[in-house]
């Protein structure tokens, strides 16, 4: 696994200036409504399309560069991300010993709402040497120029980040109307990797079902799944052969002669479905850095529960960052995992909890009590 241990990010929507934010294997972030959690979150997803085949259009899809900046252009003329990734062996580079490597970039906006590099950096640092060794890719163009050509030693670099920051996905299971693509029929092919909305997770999970590799997987999704809706008997992954496409389809226990469509689950059955399929799904699908937007949405307590048992898990070997709101996801979790958000004059500012720091509260409350109680911070400021 490729960790990522800090990001910088400074002019980007509500956050004036973050730098050097370490990122743990658990990142829950807490705060009020407003307070800049799921911009933070989003800022994973704009780094993946920054070296994406889209960018421009994506840029012109969320309001143009002025949406983007911290209060827009003429505050904040320029927009900066650096991330760095922990020391790891990497046998394609010439180099010796462990490496550290990056990203960073520098955008300004254009006349024409589109955003161009000031500077494009992908960099490395070799244990042992005395300088990182740093690519410019120049300024001046309008799409990311990290490539996959391993022509040269920088190249690679570019080619590992790049694969990197394109893996990192933000999913939201918050859809689940009469028309969200998770009821609909979706192509029966399309189960590379679950969607950010779950929009193709039938097909996910007959592939899994069907694989002797990843049956054990399917399994302990449906066991999970079962463990909070004790009615629910197992999926049926019936394919149209002709229109090569699959509903979601499941039993019940007690009726193995009846078959249901999703739309009869009610909302938070249908989500924590899509949650445990993701948090329990074969590793090598799941990207380095799973990121979850208020996945307690519409949950059970105990649903909930067992959810922070499935990000604990994940967490073992990838990096989970989850935006939440939910006394009870907090009480599962320990101080060190917590990142409390708040809104400082007009930005957003981020603090990582210390648990010396809540020694003795933490003998007699839980930490989603010590949040109610607003030790912690994160509550609605006047």
């Amino acid at each position: 696994m490729s960790q990522l241990q800090s990001i910088t990010i400074k002019g980007y929507k509500s956050i004036r200036s973050l730098v050097d934010f370490e990122i743990r294997p658990i990142n829950l972030l807490i705060g009020s409504n407003g307070a800049g959690k799921s911009n933070f979150l989003s800022a994973f997803k704009f780094l993946a399309s920054v070296v994406g085949d889209n960018f421009p259009v994506e840029v012109q899809v969320w309001g143009g560069p002025d949406a983007l900046l911290h209060y827009g252009r003429k505050i904040t003329p320029r927009l900066e991300m650096d991330v760095c990734f922990k020391y790891e062996q990497n046998p394609n580079l010439q180099y010796r010993g462990r490496m550290q490597n990056g990203y960073k970039i520098s955008l300004e906006p254009t006349r024409d709402n589109e955003f161009v590099f000031v500077q494009e950096v992908p960099w490395l640092y070799v244990e042992g040497h005395h300088r990182a060794l740093e690519y410019s890719l120049g300024p001046g163009h309008r799409t990311a120029r990290v490539t996959n050509d391993q022509n040269d030693a920088s190249k690679k670099v570019s080619a590992h980040v790049k694969e990197k920051l394109k893996s990192w996905r933000q999913y939201h299971f918050h859809d689940t109307g009469d028309t969200a693509l998770v009821k609909r029929p979706n192509r029966v092919y399309d189960n590379d990797r679950l969607q950010e909305d779950a929009g193709n997770l039938a097909a996910c999970l007959r592939r899994w079902a069907k694989l002797p590799i990843y049956q054990s997987n399917y399994q302990r999704i449906v066991e999970t799944i079962h463990l909070v809706a004790p009615f629910f008997s197992d999926f049926v992954l019936r394919l149209d052969e002709e229109s090569e496409m699959i509903d979601l389809e499941w039993r019940e226990i007690g009726r193995p002669d009846s078959t249901w469509k999703a739309h009869v689950l009610s909302d938070g059955t249908l989500r924590f479905m899509c949650l445990a399929s993701l948090l329990l799904q074969p590793e090598h699908f799941l990207p380095d850095i799973v990121i979850i937007d208020e996945p307690e949405l519409g949950l059970h307590p105990f649903a909930i529960n067992v959810l922070a048992g499935l990000i604990k898990r994940a967490a073992e070997t990838k990096q989970v960052i989850v935006s939440t709101q939910s006394v009870e996801l907090l009480n599962a979790f320990e101080p060190e995992d917590l990142v409390v958000v708040e809104r400082e004059n007009n930005a957003s500012v981020f603090k990582r909890l210390d648990a010396d720091d809540l020694k003795d509260w933490l003998e007699d409350y839980a930490l989603g009590e010590l949040w109610k109680r607003n030790i912690l911070g994160g509550r609605p400021k006047p």
